[in-house]
């Protein structure tokens, strides 16, 4: 069992997805992106502890991720732990909502126009966990330092979180074929050359 920001995980077999580091090479090579698409990822909200009306936001926010979960909206699942103290690496009052690729777009969405006063650290979830939370993530809302040196450099497995879902890294979808990439490439491409500025 792996912790991961404070959750007990199961993990893969999988290395997981790795960057193309300094070889340029690999960042137009299809195989290589595909083979190393995050495929799940964190969404932190947090909330100043000394602040009532936060943490009421930050618990209606939450209830609302939850209603539209019901509906069909989006997948996403928010802990059920509400953290009102520091813990970890985040350094205020917090909870934790896993999104995987397949709500990505919708969830992050939603949270842009719907924060409020709040913030959301987004970040990956991949074995190298220090990146995740420092070069490779994201702010919606005012940013909060992340207490970097509390997080591991490196995992020994990409973490799962909610296998049973099966979405995410534990997606048995079949995936496009190469084929079929290529023929949506090649139609985007023709459309594209009809729009104006485009390139």
């Amino acid at each position: 069992m792996v912790t991961r920001c404070g959750t007990n995980l199961q993990s893969t077999p999988s290395t997981g997805p790795i960057s193309a580091g300094s070889d340029v090479s690999k960042l137009s090579d299809p195989e290589f992106v595909l083979r190393n698409e995050v495929k799940e990822w964190h969404f932190h909200i947090y909330f100043n502890t000394t602040s009532p009306s936060q943490h009421a936001a930050a618990l209606a926010l939450r209830n609302a991720v939850l209603a539209l979960r019901k509906a069909g909206v989006f997948a996403a699942v928010p802990l059920s732990r509400v953290n009102t103290a520091p813990i970890g690496p985040h350094p205020a009052g917090s909870y934790e909502i896993w999104v995987p690729r397949e709500s990505f777009a919708a969830v992050f969405s939603f949270l842009a126009l719907n924060h409020g006063s709040l913030s959301v650290l987004v970040h990956p979830l991949t074995r190298e966990e220090r990146k995740d939370h420092s070069s490779r993530k994201a702010w919606i809302g005012e940013p909060w330092p992340v207490l970097l040196e509390v997080l591991p450099d490196v995992l020994d497995d990409v973490p799962l979180q909610y296998p049973s879902l099966g979405l995410g890294y534990s997606s048995t979808a079949p995936e496009l074929s190469k084929e079929e990439r290529e023929r949506m490439g090649e139609e985007l491409e023709k459309k594209v050359k009809n729009e104006e500025g485009a390139i």
